[in-house]
Formats: C-alpha cells, structure tokens, sequence
C-alpha cells in the first residue's frame, strides 16, 4: 500500500529522477537545462533541510530492475515527493555547504558548470533567433547556473528591478516556509498531493523554525492549471509572480 515516508539519502537518485521526469515541456526539450533542474529544484532542499522533506513510495517491491532511478532497495518505489524548508532566509545561510558539497562534487561540476560571473544575473531565456511569434524561446543555461550556486536569486528575490523584485522579498519576509511538490504521472489525481502538503505543514509547525506567517510556493506559467488545486488545500495567490511569467501563492499557518 502507498506510503508518505521522511526523505533519506538513499532517495536523492529517485528524486532527481521525478525532478526531471515532471518538468515543464520547455526546460524537458533542452537536455542541457534538464540536467541542470534537480540542482536547481530539489537536492538543495533535501541536502539542507531534510527534516521537511518527504517522499511517497508505492508500497511495493516488485520491480526488480536495480538500476531504476526510483528503486530505493527497501520498500518500493519513490513515486513522489514534497520539499522544502522552514525558513528560506536560514535556508539561504547554509547555502555555501551545498555549494561545496554538491554542485562541487565531481558529477555536480559535470551537471551544473559553475558560471564564470555572479554578480550580475543574465536572462533566464537567450535572445530569440526567430522572426516570427512562433519563435520558441530557449533556455539560457548560464542563467540557470547562476540560480543553482545563488540562493539570493533563487529563493529571496524576484527579477531585478520595479515591483517585482520587492513583492518577492516582500512574500518571502512574511510567507518563509518554502515548498515543492513532484510527483509521477499515473500517481496525479489520487489525494497523495493534499497529504504530502499536510506532511509538509505538519513538519514546518513542529520544525522551531522561524516559519513566519506561514509557507509560499511558486507554480511555472506553464502549469498554472494547478492554481486551483492549490487554492482546494489553502494556497491563494500573490500578485508579483506574474511579472516573471509564473504564480506566487502562500498559505498562512
């Protein structure tokens, strides 16, 4: 039977594998940038504050494939999984120890190519190249980087600049638990979203974390038909994120 269990070290292959399995279509047509994503969206939450990380496992041991990235050896599959952290601003204090641990590790420089520069934040997508409105746009890698070894842009600030920049830092000083939610296709629609989320509140509350008013999330402008199941389990929406093309919403606890 399917189970919400607390993140150990031996899920981190599985989980950088839902990561890049449920990412938007954009990010999943560039195998550069794909790469990159578990390291921009999970292992740092997992590394730093597993203690509010959770994943849901099937239950079952049947798949005798060893080499599936979602095989923890134990009780099943890793199917799923919440993330997150109590507090993004110590969360983003204990950020050089991911850095050093992680992104410098022989496969996280292979991954995740350190930028030459942080001092100023590129564009998250390159010049487009095309004339005509259909031009896709492509995913500038470098940038990305940069979110990877910054947690200042990846968790505190919005774009640089105007009001945006201010209602980010403006959410995150109020709403400063953080969390993400992946999770497998042909597991969505069964309730496991609502449970982990509650895992994850139930972990916050219980953390001594300075949680402030409570936990905020940001939702990819290509996936915003899950506003609403957001808003079914107490999230509703912060005007900002909309400037960067995404949703921000909070929930207070």
């Amino acid at each position: 039977m399917p189970f919400i269990r607390p993140f150990e070290p031996r899920d981190t292959e599985a989980c950088m594998h839902i990561c890049r399995a449920t990412q938007s279509p954009t990010v999943a047509a560039d195998p550069v940038t794909a790469r990159m994503s578990p390291y921009i969206w999970c292992v740092q939450f997992t590394h730093l504050s597993a203690q509010t990380c959770f994943v849901l496992v099937d239950g079952t041991d049947t798949n005798t494939d060893s080499s599936s990235p979602s095989k923890d050896g134990k009780d099943g599959k890793v199917v799923g999984y919440v993330i997150g952290t109590p507090d993004v601003h110590a969360f983003a204090a204990s950020y050089p120890r991911y850095i050093n641990e992680v992104l410098q590790s022989p496969q996280g420089l292979i991954d995740v190519p350190p930028p030459k520069q942080l001092d100023t934040l590129e564009s998250w997508f390159l010049p487009s190249s095309g004339k005509t409105r259909e031009a896709v746009q492509r995913l500038n890698p470098v940038s990305r980087a940069q979110h990877a070894y910054n947690p200042q842009w990846l968790v505190l600030s919005g774009p640089e600049g105007g009001p945006a920049e201010a209602r980010k830092k403006a959410m995150v000083e109020t709403w400063r638990a953080m969390l993400h939610i992946d999770l497998l296709e042909g597991w969505q629609g069964k309730g496991w979203g609502r449970r982990r989320i509650e895992r994850f509140v139930e972990a916050v509350r219980t953390s001594g974390a300075d949680y402030g008013g409570g936990v905020h999330l940001g939702v990819a402008g290509e996936n915003k038909k899950v506003v609403k199941f957001y808003e079914k389990v107490g999230f509703r929406v912060f005007e900002g994120g909309e400037v960067e093309g995404n949703v921000w919403m909070v929930r207070d606890l």
